[in-house]
């Protein structure tokens, strides 16, 4: 993994002690620890009017230990649906001979069109991200030329590898998430814009 990607994971509050530059991603990456899931930068503020409901009187009369609360809420391992992405570090393996993956998925999934995409014959895949948007998981290569910066991969349950999308390398992918400063801002604005301004 390079410099920036390490960066962004710390930034996004990930722990990335273990990483080091001589071990492929799928190490580095199952290396990596997060404590909480993330949020990507079109999240859509589910569940906070709930939560400001809840936590009225300490909104209006204590903001910044409404916003500890809401940060603590939001980024725990908690069990509310909130449009999270839920960091992922499992094999896939639908080529690799003898393998379940491969029994459970070889008359289901187009080997041509998977390798066609991909660029690579019979891939194995580590998913590394589950959501609930479209698509719902994220994968990558485990034979991407660049170790350091691979290619992610985006496919629904719905079209199971069958639609199998370019996300971009995945410094950009990183991209897309927000800490918790940038988290905290855009609930900001919105509760500023909705009980504030009226």
């Amino acid at each position: 993994m390079n410099d920036n990607i390490i960066k962004k994971i710390k930034a996004l509050g990930g722990n990335a002690d273990a990483v080091n530059t001589g071990k492929s991603f799928m190490e580095n990456w199952q290396s990596i620890t997060f404590n909480h899931y993330l949020y990507d930068k079109d999240w859509d503020v589910y569940g906070i009017d709930q939560f400001y409901e809840n936590n009225k009187e300490l909104y209006h009369n204590r903001q910044e230990e409404f916003y500890k609360n809401l940060l603590e809420h939001y980024f725990s391992n908690h069990e509310l649906a909130y449009g999270q992405y839920f960091v992922k570090n499992w094999m896939f393996t639908p080529f690799k001979e003898g393998s379940e993956n491969q029994e459970e998925f070889e008359d289901l999934m187009d080997e041509d069109y998977v390798q066609e995409v991909v660029g690579i014959s019979k891939p194995d895949f580590l998913c590394i991200f589950y959501s609930y948007g479209y698509p719902d998981h994220y994968f990558v290569c485990i034979a991407d030329a660049d170790q350091s910066n691979p290619v992610v991969y985006g496919t629904d349950h719905e079209v199971y590898f069958d639609e199998l999308e370019n996300e971009g390398n995945f410094e950009e992918f990183l991209d897309r998430f927000m800490t918790k400063e940038e988290f905290q801002e855009v609930v900001t604005e919105y509760l500023t814009d909705k009980f504030e301004k009226n």
